[in-house]
């Protein structure tokens, strides 16, 4: 066996998953099953205006319309929508005026996540909106916040209080019939966050909201808004964890990003939902639609991202470039591990003149895992001298791991310029050699050609959250002492 075969054997292996932990509290859960009943009730609780019920049922109407995509390399069984909790959120959940009346036991959660939100307060210099279920449960920071004019808090509260902004942007960027996922979205959300930063305001601090399924049998279906206005700018980070269940849970999530003239917007996650055991069972269905649209001149939308959980990913962060010399770019790392399946890319849309796209994807793919690049990179007939270029690597540990990359390039515009490379790899014997005869053990030579690998895009995230990824990086890796 070789030496690479060997360290994938431990690598697929390694279970670690610190995050596995259940809480355990009461909880309020409405019956299985989705009929328009069910959505008038979430809708009802959450005390929602006529325009917000109307647009979910209307998704809900055209959902049943519509087939489940089968084109994506997934292979996943059925699911059935009609054995799905739509709403679970812990009793007595009525957002808190202050920390100190959340239940301890969430708070409790929370720190053992790693998100102190008591500490947010005093040590740190980012916002967190903490959604645990259904349900926010606090948001640090909105008064500072306010003191600028930038609004961070649920979508629920937002929909209280700003619902004409709510109106005005809800469903723009991503329609509530978009796909078959961004409609179930649309009928059943329950909670997540909206960020509205004002004209020519720099939000002053990160703003970050960490999703929390806690409930096995119930689907979580946050909707994330922000608004950048001309010339302001924000960062945003999420990330998310769930227990370790034998059954697989539904994750489907909207992300909406609207920058408008000299506006810009840095979107960053850190996925780490839990990802099954080594043979595939259990683990989170991760299924989500995130676009932005740069509408005014000179906006810039940056994804980032690092994805390590979930039993099945299919996302494409996206971007569509309306307005003049508008920026688009896409920074991801995807590791898979044991049976994990990811399907994940990003499209850039060019429809404004020089307009400018720019992607950079690394695919880890270790064990029986398979992972894929898809991308569309678009030019229309109005996007006079944009620029794309695109990079996706593959980087393959062990013999049995699967990369693929499907890149779709369009363009209409004569007077455009796109680049595309690409390469798939392995760990070379050599290059752990060459370590490994300097000291280094199989474990730390691995990690640090993953991490050397991963660097371009590790160097794009907020630092708190590059210290998270190559931590849970090296979690991954963890125990590949061949």
């Amino acid at each position: 066996m070789s030496n690479t075969n060997s360290i994938a054997e431990v690598i697929a292996t390694s279970n670690s998953y610190k995050y596995g932990f259940l809480t355990n509290i009461e909880t309020e859960k409405i019956a299985k099953g989705l009929n328009e009943d069910v959505i008038r009730l979430i809708s009802m609780k959450k005390n929602e205006p006529d325009f917000l019920l109307k647009f979910r049922l209307d998704a809900y109407r055209k959902w049943l319309t519509m087939k489940e995509p089968e084109w994506a390399n997934l292979g996943y069984p059925k699911i059935d929508y009609q054995n799905i909790r739509y709403y679970a959120a812990p009793k007595d959940i009525e957002k808190k005026k202050s920390l100190d009346e959340v239940d301890p036991e969430i708070l409790e959660t929370f720190e053992k996540l790693g998100i102190p939100l008591s500490e947010q307060k005093r040590l740190s210099n980012v916002a967190v909106d903490a959604v645990f279920d259904s349900v926010s449960i606090a948001t640090t920071f909105k008064e500072k916040l306010a003191e600028d004019g930038v609004i961070f808090c649920s979508i629920s509260e937002a929909v209280q209080e700003y619902p004409e902004l709510i109106e005005r942007y809800l469903g723009t960027v991503v329609p509530k019939n978009d796909n078959f996922f961004a409609a179930l979205n649309s009928a059943v959300f329950s909670d997540g966050s909206f960020v509205f930063i004002p004209k020519g305001i720099t939000c002053p601090m990160e703003l970050s909201s960490y999703f929390r399924i806690n409930s096995g049998d119930s689907g979580q279906f946050e909707r994330t808004l922000i608004v950048a206005e001309s010339g302001s700018s924000v960062s945003y980070l999420e990330g998310c964890t769930a227990p370790m269940f034998d059954t697989n849970t539904l994750h489907a999530a909207v992300v909406e990003l609207i920058a408008l003239d000299d506006a810009s917007i840095k979107y960053s996650t850190v996925q780490n939902w839990y990802s099954g055991d080594k043979n595939g069972v259990g683990g989170i269905y991760n299924f989500v639609t995130k676009r932005g649209q740069c509408r005014g001149k000179n906006s810039k939308i940056s994804w980032s991202q690092v994805e390590t959980g979930s039993a099945i990913t299919w996302k494409y962060p996206s971007c569509v470039l309306l307005g003049a010399n508008s920026t688009g770019e896409f920074y991801s790392v995807a590791l898979t591990n044991n049976k994990q399946i990811a399907d994940t890319g990003t499209k850039m849309i060019h429809i404004g003149p020089k307009t400018r796209s720019k992607i950079i994807s690394k695919g880890i793919s270790v064990g029986k895992s398979k992972n894929s690049y898809r991308g569309l990179v678009e030019i229309g007939t109005r996007a006079a001298g944009a620029k794309n270029f695109s990079q996706c690597d593959s980087l393959l540990i062990g013999d049995e791991a699967e990369a693929n990359t499907y890149p779709y390039i369009q363009s209409k515009q004569s007077k455009s310029n796109i680049e595309h490379e690409a390469s798939t790899s392995k760990i070379s014997e050599d290059q752990l050699f060459y370590l490994q005869s300097r000291g280094i053990s199989n474990e730390e030579a691995v990690s640090m050609m993953v991490n050397g690998f991963c660097r371009d895009v590790f160097n794009k995230l907020p630092m708190e959250f590059a210290s998270e990824a190559n931590n849970l990086l090296a979690l991954k890796l963890e125990g590949s002492v061949g």
